[in-house]
């Protein structure tokens, strides 16, 4: 990591219809946050909050079995325009570089910024972590994140789809993956001369 950059781990929960048919205007809220703010390696703040959708207050069933969420627990959460003030602030603080696994969690802050007329408050740039990952174990498929650092023999922190739990997961596959970087880069691969003592093969051969 960069000395004096901030990264944001980053992750959301959305709204989703109830079925394959989704009704007139639908676009997926963000229902929600969990970020946990680095800084050289350290977590230096953390978030959660569930977030109020704007258009579809209304979660689905669907929704809330997959989430295990409640309809109460979203109703008392913060405003969209509150969660962009926050996000916006982290941002203005330190130059910020966020981290998501996947890119659908940009694409829809961005659609749901559009949608409410409201500035997208990160200026710096995104990793897809799940898009590195594949490219350095050569994965044709993305990977599912908690299957990410199941292949790492560790388990994801707390529970599945809950945003913070997410977030932070994401963050512990960075730190393994960026381990892994860093001793490829420092063990070149060697060559036979390297592997076995060439002066002992001649010697034979020479007898």
């Amino acid at each position: 990591m960069e000395d004096g950059k901030q990264y944001l781990f980053i992750d959301f929960e959305f709204t989703m219809p109830e079925g394959k048919l989704r009704p007139e205007g639908f676009y997926p809220e963000i229902i929600e946050v969990g970020f946990a703010a680095v800084m050289g390696d350290q977590i230096i703040d953390q978030y959660s909050s569930f977030v109020i959708p704007v258009k579809f207050k209304q979660l689905s069933e669907r929704c809330k079995n997959f989430l295990s969420i409640s309809q109460d627990q979203v109703d008392s959460g913060m405003s969209f325009e509150d969660l962009v003030a926050l996000l916006k602030k982290y941002d203005q603080t330190h130059p910020t570089t966020t981290v998501t696994w996947g890119n659908m969690d940009m694409k829809v802050l961005g659609q749901n910024c559009q949608k409410a007329g409201i500035a997208f408050p990160f200026r710096g740039s995104n990793i897809d972590l799940s898009m590195e990952y594949k490219r350095f174990f050569g994965d044709q498929n993305q990977t599912g994140l908690w299957k990410a650092v199941q292949a790492y023999g560790k388990e994801g922190t707390g529970k599945h789809h809950r945003a913070l739990d997410d977030a932070l997961t994401t963050f512990n596959i960075f730190k393994l993956v960026e381990k892994d970087k860093s001793y490829m880069k420092s063990h070149e691969p060697t060559t036979i001369g390297d592997r076995i003592d060439l002066s002992k093969v001649f010697d034979n051969l020479a007898l």
